[in-house]
């Protein structure tokens, strides 16, 4: 057997999901929500926050202060990705999640930003 890097996935795969940002280090999240809202299993809580001009985390006018992903809900089904309108949300190739305790399955934000 290969190791398991080295094993072919399928393309379509979907495993772990990550928070992208932009080459600048901004967040690409802007708080919108779309991702919650496409969610089929309720699995996603955002909570968004306004930007100022002393403190900026993403190039809209707000950005997503709570960012959280319960992955004992989540069915994989990838409508999250497919619903966010700046490609904050994406899904990996991942998929070695196995954990001993319920709480290691909350993803928050800083858990998912890459």
């Amino acid at each position: 057997r290969y190791p398991r890097e080295k094993r072919n996935k399928p393309q379509r795969f979907h495993g772990r999901h990550v928070l992208n940002r932009y080459p600048d280090g901004m967040e690409k999240c802007i708080g919108c929500a779309l991702c919650a809202a496409a969610c089929p299993a309720d699995a996603i809580f955002v909570e968004a926050s306004e930007n100022t001009d002393e403190v900026r985390f993403s190039p809209g006018e707000r950005y997503a202060s709570t960012y959280e992903i319960n992955m004992l809900r989540c069915i994989f089904c990838g409508y999250c990705v497919e619903a966010c309108p700046v490609e904050a949300i994406e899904m990996t190739g991942a998929y070695e999640l196995a954990n001993y305790a319920r709480e290691d399955f909350e993803f928050t934000k800083q858990r998912l930003l890459k």
